[in-house]
């Protein structure tokens, strides 16, 4: 994913300097959230002061801090990316939804699944009638088996039911199996006006772009499918209340030129590739876009960063934290914002010093954890259980 692609969409020399004005004012309001509502942004060249009047209205300035964001919903109460986890995950107050990890259908639709391979998270391998989908794909290099989402149209995928993906981990979510279909982005857009009405605040989703270079292969690319359908919606603007995220710096690249929504790079452990690297060529590691340099680059063209919370505070090799990073410190020095994922309260995916018991769906000290990632200065965090995360922030805020 190293160039453009012939379907790229052009731009005209206006348009590109709308965008530009708008980036720009995108910028420096992450840059007024992370330093304050009277500091300049530092370290980005051309980028407004935080008193710039592009930075009026409800922008990302205005979502406390710590955020919380309901990681694919509230996913630690109901099957995730369903309707009905992200409609938990606001009645339990998360100030961000993660509503959608985009993939695509064989008809072109955007739906909304953790991955492309949909066996472990729906009622598919109970379908008889789509028991010759099944196939052993290469998915960023890796061999997985099972069924796809680009395999089916909307309307084969509307057959189908989600379910829990790690029962042994979350038994009761079990209950809500078969409940709820496959939302489409669209649905989810609309949900999300719907939301808006009902509870007289704006709700803000942060969709997650995957596998795009995999898709893009497939003639499916996801950047110019996400733009259309935010542009129909009205939602591809600076100050939309609709974050995107994706593991692929390029895919971010591409998005820069196609809308003006805050973006933001989600990266993996220290020592992986971004697959659009692999694919290029690109010999870098998150190590290196991790460092100053790195980091600079980032901002050059998306507004934060997502990292895995092993970034922000590494762990030893008995899995217990150690001492933390400078990524948060050296983030905010270019005006890049972070949101670190993901915090859950089961046992198994605590370090083992916050751990209580040995069952593997059995809460441990999941706040003495929060209170330690706030204490480094994030700007917010993904998390399964929003209420927890609310009430860890309000322990935290009172000292």
């Amino acid at each position: 994913m190293g160039s453009q692609e012939p379907n790229e969409q052009a731009k005209s020399p206006a348009t590109s300097q709308a965008n530009n004005q708008a980036y720009t004012g995108r910028r420096a309001l992450l840059g007024a959230a992370v330093l304050g509502a009277g500091g300049a942004v530092l370290g980005l060249s051309g980028t407004a002061s935080a008193t710039d009047t592009r930075q009026t209205g409800n922008g990302l300035k205005n979502l406390p801090k710590p955020t919380i964001i309901g990681h694919r919903g509230a996913s630690g109460y109901r099957p995730e990316h369903t309707l009905g986890a992200y409609q938990l995950a606001l009645d339990l107050g998360a100030d961000i939804v993660e509503a959608g990890d985009l993939v695509p259908t064989k008809d072109g639709h955007l739906v909304c699944r953790h991955e492309p391979e949909i066996g472990g998270t729906t009622d598919v391998a109970d379908h008889p009638e789509f028991a010759d989908r099944k196939k052993t794909k290469l998915l960023d290099g890796y061999s997985t088996t099972g069924w796809f989402t680009e395999d089916f149209t909307l309307a084969e995928l509307k057959t189908l039911r989600a379910t829990e993906r790690i029962p042994a981990n979350r038994p009761h979510n079990t209950l809500y199996n078969g409940r709820w279909e496959i939302p489409t982005f669209e649905e989810v857009l609309k949900w999300q006006d719907e939301q808006t009405r009902k509870r007289g605040k704006q709700v803000w989703i942060y969709p997650e772009l995957k596998h795009p270079t995999y898709f893009r292969k497939q003639g499916l690319a996801l950047e110019e499918r996400v733009a259309n359908v935010l542009r129909k919606y009205g939602r591809n603007k600076w100050n939309s209340p609709v974050i995107l995220q994706s593991f692929e710096p390029t895919s971010i690249q591409r998005l820069n030129k196609l809308v003006d929504n805050p973006l933001v790079v989600l990266l993996s452990g220290a020592s992986s590739r971004p697959y659009d690297f692999v694919d290029s060529g690109d010999p870098r590691t998150v190590a290196d876009l991790i460092k100053p340099a790195g980091l600079r680059e980032i901002a050059s063209y998306a507004n934060g960063i997502g990292p895995t919370v092993d970034l922000v505070i590494p762990k030893d090799a008995t899995g217990n934290l150690t001492k933390p990073s400078t990524l948060v410190a050296d983030a905010h020095k270019v005006g890049l914002i972070l949101h670190p994922y993901t915090l859950r309260n089961e046992n198994p995916f605590l370090p083992p010093a916050f751990r209580k018991g040995t069952d593997a769906d059995a809460y441990g000290d999941v706040f003495g954890l929060y209170r330690t990632y706030f204490a480094t200065g994030i700007d917010g965090v993904f998390t399964d259980q929003p209420d927890t995360g609310l009430l860890a922030r309000a322990d935290f805020q009172a000292g």
